[in-house]
C-alpha cells in the first residue's frame, strides 16, 4: 500500500473507534441506488476527515478521478457541503439547477454510540 492509502485507513480507523459511520453500508447504497452524483454533508468537526471519507467512498464505487467533469459509466461524483452543518434538520440549500441532479445526501454527525446495558 502507499503512503496515502495508510494515512487513509488510519484516519478512518481513528473516526470508527469513536463513531458508528457505517461506511460500508453507504457505499451499498449508492451502488444499490445506482447513484451518479453523491451530496456529503459534514459538521466542522469531521471536516478534516472529509477528504479521506471521500477517497474511500471513490475507491469502493469505481468512482470518477478528481478533475473529471463527465459521471464515469461505474461510479459517481461526490460533493463536499463546506458550509454549517448544525444537526440533522440542517439541510444544505443548494442552487435548483444541482439539487435535482443530486441522487443522495449523506449526513455524518458527532452523536457519539449509544452505551449498551
Amino acid at each position: 500500500t502507499t503512503t496515502h492509502e495508510q494515512q487513509l485507513l488510519q484516519q478512518l480507523e481513528e473516526l470508527q473507534e469513536k463513531y458508528d459511520f457505517d461506511l460500508a453500508g453507504i457505499v451499498e447504497s449508492i451502488k444499490q441506488e445506482k447513484a451518479k452524483l453523491v451530496l456529503l454533508q459534514f459538521p466542522d468537526g469531521f471536516k478534516p476527515y472529509s477528504i479521506s471519507i471521500v477517497d474511500y467512498f471513490r475507491e469502493k464505487t469505481k468512482a470518477a478521478p478528481l478533475g473529471v467533469h463527465q459521471i464515469p459509466e461505474c461510479g459517481c461524483i461526490f460533493l463536499v457541503w463546506f458550509s454549517s452543518c448544525y444537526g440533522a434538520c440542517d439541510s444544505p440549500v443548494l442552487p435548483k439547477g444541482i439539487e435535482r441532479d443530486i441522487d443522495l445526501i449523506f449526513q455524518f454527525g458527532h452523536n457519539n454510540l449509544m452505551p449498551s446495558y
